[in-house]
């Protein structure tokens, strides 16, 4: 009896070795697929917002695009800031161009439209004579910072990652 179990012992076991290596590969095949959060944000602005284009990602960049913008652009994770708005324009800034931003700081943080509105544009127009060209302040629990230069006027909203 002994030499039987001998015999069918290495067959049972090999035989409930390929079962469970075939139950494991099943789960790794219906698991779903995670797309990056980043990406996923950037679709719901372009969704959302009227002329906004999702361009393409890399290295935890999306870019993005619109008429009333240069350059457009969302960032995740980096080593200061969980999540950034990047939005550059023409010096003499237009008002598609504030409600572009506002509108997508609201989405993207999840605020009021009317406050995010209000702290981008005072970021903007503080910019000038007295102020200088550079201009960082803190509104909302939102880091903004903005800059011109002779053509160019940019904003970078970014929340911290400990926040």
């Amino acid at each position: 009896m002994t030499r039987r179990l001998r015999r069918r012992l290495p067959f049972s076991f090999c035989s409930s070795l390929s079962a469970a290596v075939l139950a494991l590969l099943a789960a790794f095949a219906a698991a779903p697929a995670y797309a990056d959060p980043c990406e996923d944000i950037a679709r719901q602005l372009a969704g959302q917002i009227d002329g906004l284009k999702v361009n393409f990602s890399a290295a935890n960049i999306t870019y993005l695009t619109h008429p009333a913008a240069k350059e457009l652009s969302l960032g995740c994770r980096g080593k200061d800031y969980s999540t950034e708005l990047y939005a550059k324009t023409d010096r003499r800034m237009k008002p598609e161009f504030f409600n572009l931003v506002g509108s997508a700081t609201a989405l993207i943080f999840t605020l009021p439209k009317d406050d995010t509105m209000t702290g981008t544009s005072r970021c903007l127009k503080r910019m000038g004579l007295l102020r200088g060209d550079k201009v960082s302040m803190r509104y909302k629990r939102l880091n903004m910072e903005c800059t011109r230069t002779k053509t160019e006027a940019s904003i970078t909203v970014r929340r911290g990652k400990n926040e």
